[in-house]
């Protein structure tokens, strides 16, 4: 099994967690700092802590702003995941902060995304290949909007946020249901047509297995608070009363 396409949630900057992800043979996190109390110095020994360990880091940052991607790919992270992506128009500034320039506008650091050394000749084109860019369709505007965002040179995959886009499509909660399914499966086709990625949480076994019938490059597999819950569950059951 390729575990490299396989990835678990961290909720909080858990430094054990993260040592027993790895020690368990996953090779990627993606750190929800968008939702979660991450500051900075946690945020850096994360990343280090998880370079060490063998793990791409994949954050999944505060919001769709250039300042927020900045400080992610100064960390030297492997892929930032914008949430709340709208339409492409919206989100390019966000979006354009991921690449270097010609290509887009990201700003040199010379820290620890460049190894605190100076920059080769083809550091800037390498970083530009290497660092994923995944926008977020999470919302209605950017399902309509998914054939330009995945068309951006910018773009190198998007990430699928399966409740809020049922909640912005009109539906009560998601469920995995008929349309859940039939809005992954078109984009899924959109990704497979243009020709790059697309990621999904992927809690259930069914959901596990149409993600990878349906070519998803990546499954999240595992969350920091489903874990936590798992493990209280079968203590409290197995206890001798």
């Amino acid at each position: 099994m390729m575990m490299n396409s396989f990835a678990f949630w961290m909720s909080t900057p858990n430094l054990d967690l993260l040592e027993m992800a790895a020690d368990a043979g996953f090779r990627r996190v993606v750190l929800d700092i968008e939702h979660n109390g991450y500051d900075a110095d946690r945020r850096e020994a994360l990343v280090v802590a998880a370079r060490a360990l063998g793990l791409a880091v994949c954050a999944k940052i505060e919001a769709p702003e250039p300042v927020w991607v900045q400080r992610a790919v100064d960390l030297g992270v492997d892929a930032v995941i914008l949430p709340h992506v709208g339409r492409l128009a919206d989100a390019e500034a966000a979006l354009a902060t991921c690449k270097f320039p010609p290509l887009g506008t990201r700003s040199y650091a010379a820290g620890r995304s460049a190894r605190f050394k100076a920059p080769d000749d083809d550091y800037f084109a390498r970083q530009n290949r290497e660092m994923l860019c995944l926008p977020m369709v999470e919302t209605a505007e950017a399902f309509d909007d998914v054939e330009a965002l995945l068309a951006s040179p910018l773009v190198d995959g998007i990430f699928v946020g399966p409740f809020d886009l049922a909640l912005t499509r009109g539906r009560p909660t998601y469920g995995f249901t008929d349309q859940d399914r039939a809005d992954i499966s078109e984009l899924a086709a959109q990704a497979k047509a243009a020709g790059k990625q697309w990621w999904m949480p992927t809690w259930r076994t069914e959901e596990q297995v149409f993600a990878r019938d349906h070519g998803a490059t990546v499954r999240v597999v595992a969350a920091e608070h489903q874990l936590l819950s798992l493990g209280l569950n079968f203590v409290m059951e197995n206890l001798e009363r």
